[in-house]
């Protein structure tokens, strides 16, 4: 009768298997914890606090929400921050789908036309508010070159006017993002049951009843990602925003991005910016919990 051997070496190396991803992941944890986490309850603390050009712990409790919502200023950025955001995300989701649908129709060139609507995404914001600063500004840009070529009574200033710049900022941002929208709308796409559509088909359903009731139904995820990312990258826009306009003419295209800023370093009002910071992490959460709790429902289900 055999007698098996134990070997006293494979608990060691289980228990090390085990243990290794997690000391591998330790360090990166912390660090995030520290760095993101950490610094969200400290502003948090600040923004509950007499904190001028630096922190205090002066408590004041709710006074700096008080002054920030008593002020214009944070209205007009709200305000801007309403316009762009709708404009931002219905419009790309639009050309975001359009395209996709073009490209999901099999057509030659797919491997070169899907870079060139993707490369906007790698460039930077700065790169893109400067270019589009060149390309708007009346003495230099389009109107400009317009002029150049003979067609005397081309206008084009709404980077210089006032009701007209918060639209720039929609068409730079645009530009940048719909390509990638696109992709996500393209995976969608190519993830639909080409059995579905067949069956449809064949069941007489024109091209349109086909899109509008079962294609962009199937693609409710892709929406809903689309929604969720374009909604943080229009709450958290700043650097677009600096490098396009400056905020201006005025407060013409100021979010509150930018005003978070200008309050905590130009004017040495810590405590009111961090209470915008505060208002813009919430509203960010109230688009991302409703998102996680439906994705973690459906993968439940």
């Amino acid at each position: 009768m055999a007698v098996a051997t134990v070997r006293p070496g494979v608990d060691w190396r289980t228990r090390l298997q085990d243990v290794l991803p997690k000391l591998v992941l330790s360090p990166s944890l912390a660090l995030i914890l520290f760095f993101v986490y950490g610094f969200i309850l400290y502003t948090v603390f600040l923004s509950f606090t007499n904190s001028r050009m630096l922190p205090s712990h002066d408590w004041v409790g709710l006074a700096n929400y008080r002054t920030l919502w008593g002020l214009s200023h944070w209205h007009t950025a709200l305000a801007n921050l309403a316009i762009f955001a709708s404009l931002y995300i219905v419009i790309c989701t639009a050309i975001g789908l359009m395209l996709a649908i073009f490209l999901d129709q099999k057509i030659r060139g797919e491997g070169v036309l899907r870079p060139i609507y993707l490369y906007p995404m790698a460039l930077s914001f700065i790169v893109t508010g400067t270019a589009w600063k060149w390309f708007l500004d009346p003495g230099i840009g389009l109107e400009n070159t317009m002029r150049l070529w003979g067609w005397e009574t081309f206008t084009f200033g709404w980077i210089k006017d006032r009701d007209m710049a918060i639209y720039t900022i929609v068409i730079a941002a645009v530009w940048q993002t719909s390509g990638f929208v696109m992709a996500m709308f393209l995976a969608g796409l190519r993830g639909i049951d080409n059995e579905i559509l067949k069956a449809a088909q064949i069941d007489g359903a024109s091209t349109w009843n086909l899109y509008r009731r079962i294609v962009i139904p199937l693609l409710r995820p892709a929406f809903l990602s689309a929604f969720v990312i374009l909604s943080h990258l229009a709450i958290k826009s700043y650097d677009l925003v600096i490098a396009l306009t400056g905020g201006g003419p005025g407060r013409a295209t100021e979010l509150p991005a930018t005003f978070m800023y200008s309050y905590t370093f130009t004017r040495n009002q810590m405590g009111v910016g961090a209470s915008s910071a505060v208002i813009m992490l919430m509203t960010i959460a109230a688009i991302m919990v409703p998102y996680l709790y439906a994705e973690l429902r459906e993968r439940d289900r």
